[in-house]
């Protein structure tokens, strides 16, 4: 599915957004996630709340796009579809439906029933994905919720994030749910420090940490969700910037005092590859060489960037303060969560 998905998207984009509900869905039911995370990725692809009542009415629940539980009653008119054992699904749309919610319908609902279906001893699984990322939680709490989990104290585990639309090329093991997020709903796995069968685009992976430190790697790896750029960084690590995706994620209200200047920088149309490089290569000869220039060349843009920084970027500590404005940068220019979701 995501193999077509892929070439339908060259040929047809609106066709894509068909298959992207399908495909959302075969992940979510691959990795057995529960009815709220269910009913969590209709209402963020349909854009509009989303609900699940079982058969007996002792089970109800309703969600708004952005992930959280819907405010207030269910409306009186809904695009509902009725399962089999008398459970319903619904989409609380208001005004005209759009192309795809008949699908986004049809396949909530069949997740649903493969979630409860008869086959399954435990037909619901708690919540404890969520709350093992809950910041707001006791530590006690959010132990125990890992515990439950399957993982295991004192060994190392690392949070992947991804959105609703995230191609999994192939998914690795780990417990996954959907939470809710600043950003919208997103997909959450919990996978083992040396999970090498990482293949999903975009995403983000946070650092490796025991199960009491799993929300400082989900904050990290949603702020390396955001530095995203697919194709060309799809997977994007947090450990791979020396702990300033790190810093970021713990002060993201922070004031960036360079902010005005590496936005003019970044008009230039050279700047944003050359600060790059610069960045990462030990002297500017081997940057030149990584980007296939004359040494005189980039030495001329490293001289600008100074002058227009008010410091040389390449000395002490000044080329980690160049590498946080750049990186802040990168998450106000940041559209990979904007990516059209497949609602038609």
């Amino acid at each position: 599915m995501q193999e077509l998905l892929g070439r339908i998207a060259n040929l047809d984009p609106q066709a894509s957004l068909g298959l992207r509900v399908i495909a959302c869905f075969d992940e979510l039911m691959v990795g057995e996630v529960n009815s709220r995370a269910l009913a969590a990725a209709a209402a963020a692809l349909a854009g509009c709340p989303a609900g699940f009542r079982n058969g007996d009415r002792s089970r109800q629940l309703r969600i708004d796009p952005s992930g959280s539980p819907g405010a207030g009653a269910r409306p009186a008119e809904v695009s509902a579809l009725v399962l089999p054992d008398a459970s319903e699904v619904w989409l609380e749309r208001e005004g005209q439906a759009l192309p795809n919610d008949d699908l986004i319908l049809e396949r909530f609902g069949l997740a649903i029933g493969v979630r409860f279906g008869f086959e399954r001893q435990q037909l619901e699984t708690p919540r404890d994905v969520a709350l093992a990322l809950d910041t707001t939680a006791p530590t006690e709490e959010r132990v125990a919720a890992a515990v439950r989990l399957g993982l295991v104290a004192g060994h190392g585990y690392r949070v992947l994030v991804a959105p609703l639309f995230a191609v999994f090329d192939r998914r690795p093991a780990g417990p996954t749910d959907v939470v809710a997020s600043e950003y919208g709903a997103l997909q959450v796995l919990i996978v083992a420090d040396q999970a090498e069968n990482i293949a999903v685009t975009p995403a983000g992976l946070g650092p490796v940490g025991l199960i009491g430190d799993l929300p400082r790697s989900l904050r990290a790896a949603v702020v390396a969700l955001r530095l995203s750029r697919p194709p060309e960084e799809g997977l994007v690590r947090a450990e791979n910037f020396g702990g300033l995706v790190e810093l970021l994620a713990e002060s993201p209200d922070a004031v960036d005092p360079d902010a005005a200047r590496i936005d003019e920088i970044m008009e230039a149309p050279w700047a944003e590859s050359t600060v790059r490089v610069v960045l990462e290569a030990p002297t500017i000869r081997q940057a030149a060489r990584d980007l296939g220039l004359h040494h005189s060349t980039v030495q001329g843009r490293v001289e600008q960037l100074a002058r227009c920084l008010g410091y040389d970027p390449l000395t002490g500590y000044n080329r980690t303060r160049l590498g946080i404005s750049v990186l802040r940068w990168r998450l106000r220019n940041s559209h990979v969560l904007e990516l059209p979701g497949p609602v038609g």
